[in-house]
């Protein structure tokens, strides 16, 4: 936890933007939830609304903020007896409510009254989108039925400008993820299994942090943006994608990604494609500042990788028109980047559009573009990763190619030797500054393509 003084200027600062609305705003934290059994249940992780609002790190527990009285009370139980048999002593409520600022406490149970009373009287009630089923299980049981938007908007608002402290809790978690990522290069070896090397980063972020940010990926098949299965054998010529990160003991995130030669050496085709994204991702960096969309910094990026594409011949014609009929997206489906703190993919349990558009912004539909998390106008404290890539999908490339998509464009005689190419993906976490942007952690893994060779040899000297 921060200090309490950190959770009291939060929730004070919510009910002033909440002022107008009125009413009392309801908060759930997490219970336990069973895996095979109730006794047997998945890792404890405290909802992150909860956690930026009152930092106590324990289940079922809850909590109303009355807007128009300022009055809060947190509500949970005591540890009984079974409980300390089971666990062992802990702080009492009343104390965990003191770490947070907050005097008043009830039970658990007196919770269905405080909502009732405010529903029977006419008042506003207002929550968040519950993400566990137990939780929407529990405001069902409240008669609460819809998420309130204005409340919503309003953390939203909050939360996107990360403080000095939470910048520097993120600093921490990527320095942690710089390990974990550095520890699965040293592992980089043909003939040795996936599985082992992901053992390995794995631990540092369990023996250091909470574990990790999200599930790791870590493939030579980088065509596939969300492969969790490493059960093959590393063969020398190929690339290899890890895509990870931590998640630190206060549980704020680290995403990064490199893409590595899995024989220490990228081949001429390898490189070339290589060359770009790593292009692409610094020209990203160099635009992030006030002010920019991210939208606009993604088009850039886009641009800048059918430029490059046009090089090689695989693509040909006018760039604009490429860009304009969505041409990117045969090779970025995903969008550059997205906001990220207390999870990985910053409080896109709110609604993705609502965290990562303006007002005056609509979600495009061409592919690539329409997947971008983050198009808002960057302000300092936004917290962003950079993320751009270049993939061969071989299914969507030949149904491109059977529909006619877009033929004018695309040489898809010559994508037709990058069929086991694979894919590549670049990706650093990103505070915007005053006056630009800094890349998060204390230092930045190696990137460059020749930089990222003479680290595997001398990863390789070393062992």
């Amino acid at each position: 936890m921060f200090d309490k003084q950190t959770y009291i200027s939060r929730r004070k600062a919510l009910a002033e933007k909440m002022k107008s609305e009125g009413g009392i705003i309801v908060f759930l934290g997490n219970v336990d939830a069973p895996a095979q059994y109730s006794n047997n249940p998945y890792k404890w992780r405290q909802d992150s609304t909860w956690l930026y609002f009152f930092g106590i790190d324990e289940p079922r527990y809850a909590a109303v903020l009355d807007i128009d009285s300022g009055t809060e009370t947190i509500y949970a139980d005591d540890a009984d007896i079974d409980d300390v048999i089971w666990n062992g002593p802990t702080p009492s409520v009343a104390e965990y409510a003191a770490t947070t600022g907050i005097s008043r406490t009830a039970s658990y149970r007196d919770l269905e009254m405080a909502v009732g009373m405010a529903q029977c009287s006419g008042r506003k009630v207002h929550t968040i989108p519950p993400t566990r089923y137990y939780n929407k299980i529990r405001l069902s049981q409240l008669s609460i039925w819809e998420p309130s938007v204005p409340l919503v908007k309003a953390i939203i608002s909050m939360r996107l400008v990360k403080t000095p402290e939470e910048i520097a809790a993120i600093d921490a978690a990527c320095d942690l993820g710089r390990e974990m990522h550095v520890r699965a290069r040293k592992g980089i070896r043909p003939g040795r299994i996936e599985q082992e090397i992901v053992g390995e980063m794995e631990s540092v972020a369990l023996s250091k942090g909470w574990g990790v940010s999200f599930s790791t990926i870590l493939t030579q098949h980088g065509e596939v943006f969300h492969c969790h299965d490493h059960s093959a054998a590393i063969e020398s010529g190929r690339l290899l994608v890890i895509d990870a990160g931590v998640e630190s003991n206060c549980h704020y995130a680290s995403d990064f990604t490199r893409t590595y030669p899995t024989g220490g050496k990228f081949t001429p085709r390898q490189k070339d494609i290589y060359d770009i994204v790593c292009d692409c991702n610094n020209a990203a960096f160099e635009m992030i500042r006030p002010g920019i969309s991210y939208r606009e910094v993604h088009l850039a990026i886009s641009r800048l990788m059918l430029e490059r594409l046009s090089c090689l011949g695989l693509v040909r014609g006018n760039v604009d028109d490429m860009l304009s009929q969505g041409v990117a997206g045969l090779f970025m489906p995903h969008g550059l980047g997205h906001n990220m703190g207390l999870d990985v993919h910053d409080m896109e349990d709110y609604g993705e559009d609502l965290v990562g558009y303006d007002d005056d912004q609509k979600r495009s539909p061409l592919l690539g573009l329409g997947s971008l998390r983050m198009a808002r106008r960057l302000v300092p404290g936004n917290v962003i990763t950079d993320e751009p890539g270049i993939y061969f999908i071989p299914a969507l490339i030949a149904k491109w190619k059977e529909e006619g998509k877009c033929s004018e464009f695309i040489n898809f005689s010559a994508l037709e030797s990058y069929r086991d190419f694979g894919g590549i993906r670049l990706e650093d976490d990103v505070l915007v500054t005053e006056d630009g942007a800094r890349r998060l952690g204390s230092r930045r893994l190696p990137i460059e393509s020749r930089e990222v060779e003479l680290a595997m040899e001398a990863d390789l000297a070393g062992n």
